[in-house]
């Protein structure tokens, strides 16, 4: 069972997104503008579509915080949606959408619930619902800065065009349309979405986030749910357009030998246990070992076209082209925020099951009185 849980709630083009939160310890602080600036780098990047001019997303907290801290019950915070107005009269038009898109989840979800309206499904099937976890995301990631754990999502690869560089912080990154460290690659990364753009196209790409601070001993091995790479990857996986996740070396690793894989453990005063590398991405047995966490998502291209795919109506059955709708070129850099999101998510509910108490000093007292013995038992 997780300690953190949360539960979002709304549509793309509803009146708003909710989000509940269970499982904060009372006195956290909350900063409303630590979250609207996180929303506000989820709407970024560059690629996206008309609808980021519109929205200008910023938080209401509307229970479970008073004078600027947490209760200890459940938080409830929404987000409301300024295109609305401009969409109220189709929401409420009889006339429903016929044609499924290729890629989306419209025919399978239309085919699941029994719609014969597919707006039910694609109102919230939208990547509109990660700005109500990006929320959450702001608030766990306050959580773990209390304890010196930080966590960055960044790009590495935009269609074709690829970096092995990585940021060291949000910093080298905040003012790249790409949210990517190697600025030197940017102007290739524009022309790749340019010429996307021009063909009617859309683009995946390849972006990283990585956990810095990170205690040994957070998930488990004893049972398959409570394994933290599980977790994690469960997490980013839920990503809308999430089409593969690793951790460390991932895939590359088949490659090599063990020799070349697993991380020698070296032992000092200082460090106490650690490793010689981290191809394992921070993650041995479902346990956190100390070392950063290190995982990658591969996103597909958006399944929205201007030059639509075939498709077929759903009532007639009839072949036609597939509809096109208001959307992104592309969004790996804003699904990197939403996967430094996620990730902060995992962290905070696993830090919570390990050093969690009913209000943050007990927390805090937990995880010093262990951090002072390096958290060692022997």
């Amino acid at each position: 069972m997780s300690t953190l849980r949360f539960l979002t709630a709304g549509e793309s083009h509803g009146p708003c997104l909710t989000v509940i939160i269970e499982g904060l310890p009372a006195g956290l602080p909350i900063e409303p503008i630590e979250i609207n600036t996180f929303l506000k780098r989820r709407q970024g990047g560059y690629g996206r579509g008309k609808r980021m001019e519109i929205e200008q997303d910023r938080c209401e907290i509307t229970g479970g915080v008073r004078l600027g801290k947490t209760l200890g019950s459940p938080v409830s915070i929404k987000i409301e949606n300024k295109d609305w107005p401009n969409w109220r009269d189709k929401w409420d038009s009889a006339e429903p959408i016929l044609v499924a898109r290729p890629g989306h989840a419209d025919l399978s979800g239309a085919i699941k619930y029994g719609h014969t309206d597919i707006r039910n499904v694609l109102e919230r099937s939208s990547a509109r619902e990660t700005a109500a976890r990006c929320v959450v995301g702001s608030i766990a990631k306050r959580l773990l800065g209390i304890f010196e754990i930080e966590i960055l999502g960044y790009l590495l690869a935009i269609g074709r065009i690829k970096t092995e560089k990585r940021p060291e912080s949000l910093d080298e990154i905040i003012d790249s349309p790409f949210f990517c460290g190697d600025k030197a690659k940017e102007a290739e990364m524009r022309r790749e979405v340019e010429e996307a753009e021009t063909n009617g196209d859309s683009l995946g790409g390849i972006f990283e986030v990585r956990a810095t601070g990170v205690p040994p001993g957070l998930g488990s091995y004893v049972h398959w749910d409570r394994r933290l790479d599980a977790k994690i990857a469960f997490a980013l996986m839920s990503i809308p357009a999430i089409k593969g996740v690793e951790i460390g070396l991932g895939f590359s690793s088949t490659e090599r030998p063990g020799s070349k894989v697993h991380d020698e453990i070296l032992y000092n005063e200082e460090k106490s246990f650690y490793r010689k590398t981290n191809n394992a991405g921070g993650i041995e047995g479902g346990v956190s070992n100390g070392e950063d966490i290190i995982t990658r998502c591969a996103m597909k291209p958006i399944p929205t076209l201007r030059k639509p795919l075939s498709s077929c109506n759903i009532i007639t059955k009839e072949k036609t082209s597939a509809p096109v709708i208001r959307s992104d070129i592309s969004a790996v850099p804003a699904a990197s925020v939403v996967g430094e999101a996620m990730l902060s998510i995992v962290l905070a509910d696993s830090f919570m099951e390990r050093f969690g108490g009913d209000n943050l000093f007990q927390v805090k007292e937990r995880f010093f009185r262990e951090k002072d013995k390096n958290f060692l038992p022997f």
